[in-house]
């Protein structure tokens, strides 16, 4: 290099470029248009797993060089969630045009959290959207963050910062009058836990209430819980109900949770990463009501939007107490009335992060693409194929439902008559792992009642009743070539 060459790192042929983007795109479609003929997942063979393991590399190497290797190395050994039988945990398929918003998002490559540029003024606008959805009021506050987990963790945040008289964000946990503590259920999401250890309360603080036989919260035993702490000396903060538990789908009886809120004087947060878009679906409507009246709610937004990955959303009915959780505005971040640093509030002084890219593109796209009025229609197909495949399970004498069907998950196995639990859980597991390794279909797995359990969570935007058809069908005839265990 001499002192005159100026080094970049944008390409030397901008065609080239052109032309190679243009055959990733093409190869997308082609991938996505023709997914159903496709086995939905591969085992990584060791030669891949070798290739993905070299060191960094000193020199670099052409663009059509590097789009090979993403072809032969990773592109084929994708986890499956675009196929229309992956039905593992909850996770969304993703939409083409929702891939392209991705794709603007990144070119245009703007920090959203602070300045005057039109990424704050959509993110903004897809807040608002998501109030709407949830039938927040106009007034209320939100951010959109990762996923649920950072949803979740945001939230109590703001419950525990704005907690009576205590100034904990001033004078920190300890300084505080007694130990704060928080109710969940039993069934609750492990980020709840999680977020109460990071945010200083620990796992003891965590009251974790049992759960019925559809496994939902005992309300009376949350309020006597309630009772004996209080009695005790704690301090309740904060009680965490769940719309749609991520193993049956379950809903907590949220009716009964805001009134023991109001009575207590305790913040009602909903932790509906999966289910409180179930909103939308008529039959769900009634019983998720109680949402919006809750102090805050997280959900995910590349659940039941269908969003590619990762885009969740916080909700907190009090502005100004979720304002003063997080705000805080050093010399370097000095806003002013004019110029790039005027413009909207920092989305800093809502949350933790001060870098984010631009993840509302996606959504504001696809809520254009589609339409409030689609996505329910989409909410609600997923809940009745989840019943459908509950109609087939009950129709075979073979099959067993393990739980009530809530949403869109449906959870159940396969028996066999003289075979104890222990004979039958590996069984069931047996089924699953040949499942996936033949590329049918990916379910995932639970235990319920102490009972290895097939778990098939469908938030799948190109599932079709087949599919179905075709689980169950496969289910049987792979169970039927095992002998023994």
């Amino acid at each position: 290099m001499t002192d005159k060459e100026n080094l970049t790192l944008d390409p030397s042929n901008w065609e080239e470029m052109r032309k190679l983007g243009h055959r990733m795109v093409d190869d997308l479609i082609d991938y996505w248009a023709n997914i159903r003929e496709e086995k939905i997942w591969k085992p990584i063979p060791a030669e891949v797993k070798a290739f993905l393991d070299q060191p960094i590399p000193e020199k670099g190497q052409s663009p059509e060089d590097i789009y090979e290797e993403f072809r032969q190395y990773i592109f084929p050994y994708n986890k499956g969630n675009v196929h229309p039988r992956f039905f593992a945990w909850i996770q969304g398929t993703g939409t083409p045009l929702g891939t392209f918003a991705d794709l603007l998002a990144s070119g245009m490559n703007p920090n959203t959290t602070i300045g005057e540029h039109s990424a704050m003024y959509v993110d903004r606008q897809v807040v608002n959207w998501c109030k709407q959805l949830m039938n927040f009021p106009s007034e209320a506050s939100g951010i959109l963050v990762s996923g649920g987990s950072m949803a979740n963790i945001t939230a109590l945040t703001v419950a525990r910062n704005s907690f009576g008289e205590e100034k904990i964000r001033q004078r920190g946990l300890k300084a505080a009058s007694a130990q704060l503590v928080l109710y969940c259920s039993v069934e609750t999401h492990s980020c709840i836990q999680k977020a109460a250890e990071i945010i200083g309360l620990g796992t003891d603080a965590v009251r974790k209430i049992g759960v019925n036989d559809r496994f939902e919260m005992k309300a009376d035993e949350l309020e006597i819980q309630i009772q004996a702490d209080l009695k005790h000396g704690f301090l309740p903060f904060c009680i965490v109900g769940t719309s749609g538990t991520v193993n049956t789908g379950a809903i907590d009886p949220m009716d009964d949770l805001l009134a023991i809120s109001k009575k207590y004087g305790i913040w009602f947060h909903v932790d509906g990463a999966y289910g409180a878009l179930a909103k939308l679906d008529p039959r769900y409507a009634l019983r998720l009501k109680a949402i919006e009246e809750a102090d805050s709610l997280a959900f995910d937004l590349h659940k039941w939007l269908y969003v590619p990955y990762e885009v969740g959303c916080t909700l907190i009915r009090d502005a100004n107490k979720h304002r003063e959780a997080f705000a805080i505005t050093p010399n370097y971040l000095l806003q002013e009335s004019r110029g790039l640093s005027g413009g909207l509030d920092s989305i800093n002084n809502y949350g933790f992060e001060l870098s984010r890219g631009f993840k509302a593109l996606k959504i504001w796209m696809s809520l254009k693409e589609h339409g409030r009025e689609k996505y329910a229609q989409m909410i609600a197909q997923n809940n009745r194929q989840a019943e459908y495949l509950a109609e087939l399970v009950n129709q075979h004498p073979d099959l067993e439902l393990m739980a009530p069907v809530s949403m869109s998950i449906t959870c159940f196995r396969m028996k066999r008559k003289g075979w104890d639990e222990d004979q039958l859980r590996r069984f069931n597991r047996e089924i699953l792992l040949r499942l996936q390794e033949e590329g049918i279909a990916s379910p995932s797995s639970t235990i319920l009642h102490g009972k290895y359990t097939l778990r098939v969570a469908n938030v799948n935007q190109r599932t079709r009743m087949e599919d179905l058809d075709l689980l169950v069908k496969e289910v049987l005839r792979i169970g039927g070539e095992i002998e023994t265990i």
